[in-house]
């Protein structure tokens, strides 16, 4: 039984005191997550990021992304799973 991606917690936000706007991660992402905006970095998409895909990360020269703990995402899956065996 799979989960919706629209249920689950996983996308990354922006430490803006890190990041440098250089664009690096929207030219990365195939999934459109990033978009520049007023010549700013802004996470427009969040639900397009494939569920634990972190491979933005390696792009940031400025270590500038925060992802939930896996830990925390997988608990929320077996969380929403659960419920749904019980309807």
């Amino acid at each position: 039984m799979g989960v919706d991606r629209k249920d689950i917690d996983w996308f990354p936000t922006l430490d803006y005191s890190k990041c440098n706007d250089c664009g690096d991660c929207v030219n990365f992402c195939a999934h459109g997550v990033y978009s520049m905006v007023d010549g700013k970095v802004h996470v427009v998409n969040p639900k397009n990021c494939v569920v634990f895909c972190q491979a933005c990360l390696k792009m940031c020269p400025k270590d500038a992304m925060i992802f939930q703990p896996k830990k925390e995402v997988l608990a929320q899956i077996k969380q929403i799973k659960a419920s749904l065996k019980s309807k």
